[in-house]
């Protein structure tokens, strides 16, 4: 396993004054959100696939049913924590079971309710990837500098703002 620090310092500016600034317009702040979020996603895929074998969907997911109580989760759990669609958490469960690290369970009474219960084989795994993924993450917010708590708060403000009402 190649440690985290390789895919850091491939290509990221270790000093984030260097970077260019502006007073952008809606839509310019609407694109750098989008590209910046992209641009995360496919380094910490990357780096997830080449030293877990996992991919950020799948991490994400493990993530969520290890955090879960007595380490299971249901699908619909999984689903609105990551922010998928039922059959997009289903197919991305499939894979992890197939890998030995999930097995699916039928709940208590209930013989409709599927729960997904993580492995010793999964606790291994996303440990070791959280370690990747959280690194890698760090690493790259602290491009934020000492603004990474205004955006932090704001992009909070948003997102509270913009949560679908519960059903």
């Amino acid at each position: 396993m190649q440690p985290a620090e390789d895919a850091l310092a491939r290509g990221v500016p270790r000093d984030p004054s260097s970077l260019p600034g502006a007073d952008p317009s809606p839509a310019e702040t609407w694109l750098r959100i989008v590209q910046v979020h992209d641009r995360i996603t496919h380094r910490v895929d990357s780096a997830l696939h080449r030293q877990h074998g996992l991919s950020l969907t799948g991490f994400e997911a493990l993530r969520r049913i290890a955090e879960a109580p007595g380490e299971k989760a249901t699908m619909g759990e999984v689903a609105e924590a990551l922010g998928l669609s039922r059959p997009g958490v289903t197919s991305t469960v499939n894979r992890l079971v197939a890998e030995g690290l999930v097995v699916r369970e039928r709940a208590g009474g209930d013989k409709r309710l599927l729960h997904a219960r993580l492995t010793p084989a999964g606790r291994q795994r996303v440990d070791a990837a959280a370690r990747t993924h959280d690194e890698l993450v760090a690493h790259l917010l602290t491009l934020l500098g000492d603004d990474a708590t205004v955006v932090t708060n704001a992009l909070a403000r948003v997102s509270r703002a913009t949560r679908a009402p519960r059903r």
